[in-house]
């Protein structure tokens, strides 16, 4: 039995205010059967690291043929590409401004177009809402089965970044970086499964790791994407550092902590 069209959403919209019942009455209004699934709308504000960070530790456990909206766009209303992408499972419909470039390093065939088909398009398009005006349609009518090549041509230019990679300090030493703080005061680092095998080899999935520089043994869980290092009172000190420091620097790059874990710890 086929299973129900699927829309996620992943933005920086918050729940206080409209923005998200909008992008979904639109979805609704052209596809009343699609799910619609919401991965996390507290991206923080402008932030494309970030939401690079939830759409890659998140999409690739849904079916196949699910569309995800990603939605963090501190370009929106300038010449900023809204695009459209397919990967061999999934459908991605974002701004071009690197929000995706984590599932560009993930996946191995891609086809990246421009949108610009306008008909697919809520028109007058609002120069400050993009969201409800351009992706949320362009996701519902893609869910809906309108192929992707309609939406327009595919090109090769498409805005990129290369994430930070941890750096072997010494033979069983890395040095990586803070990538954000979870709600529960994890520190999700860059350092993944392939730097660091010992580290994910086994269970139980919380390890302790007896040396992290600058602050007493902190838990550690393996994640899909990127390593967790778990909160302790240095962590907790880190977390508040971070805050002030994110409210302190241009986006939408976010402050980035370094951090010393040694490989060779017993688990």
């Amino acid at each position: 039995m086929a299973h129900r069209p699927i829309i996620t959403l992943t933005t920086d919209f918050g729940l206080n205010d409209h923005f998200v019942g909008t992008i979904k009455g639109v979805i609704l209004a052209i596809s009343p059967e699609i799910e619609i699934v919401d991965i996390s709308h507290s991206v923080q504000a402008f932030d494309v690291l970030d939401g690079a960070l939830t759409i890659a530790q998140s999409y690739s456990y849904f079916p196949s043929g699910t569309v995800h909206l990603v939605v963090v766009d501190p370009g929106v209303g300038t010449a900023r590409r809204p695009i459209l992408v397919s990967s061999d499972r999934h459908h991605f419909v974002a701004p071009d401004n690197g929000v995706l470039s984590m599932v560009y390093a993930r996946e191995e065939r891609l086809h990246i177009r421009h949108v610009t088909a306008e008909h697919y398009s809520l028109q007058p398009i609002s120069n400050t809402f993009h969201a409800r005006d351009i992706f949320a349609p362009v996701a519902a009518w893609l869910a809906k089965g309108v192929d992707s090549e309609k939406f327009g041509d595919e090109i090769t230019d498409f805005v990129r970044f290369n994430p930070p990679k941890p750096k072997s300090v010494n033979g069983n030493t890395l040095r990586g970086v803070i990538l954000k703080v979870d709600r529960f005061g994890n520190l999700v680092t860059n350092i993944t499964p392939q730097d660091a095998p010992m580290l994910f080899a086994a269970e139980p999935s919380a390890r302790s790791i007896s040396r992290m520089s600058g602050s007493a043994p902190a838990a550690f869980t393996a994640s899909a994407v990127f390593s967790r290092l778990g909160r302790s009172r240095a962590a907790s000190t880190i977390d508040e550092k971070s805050r002030a420091r994110r409210m302190a620097v241009d986006r939408p790059m976010p402050w980035l902590a370094p951090v010393t874990i040694a490989t060779d710890v017993d688990i």
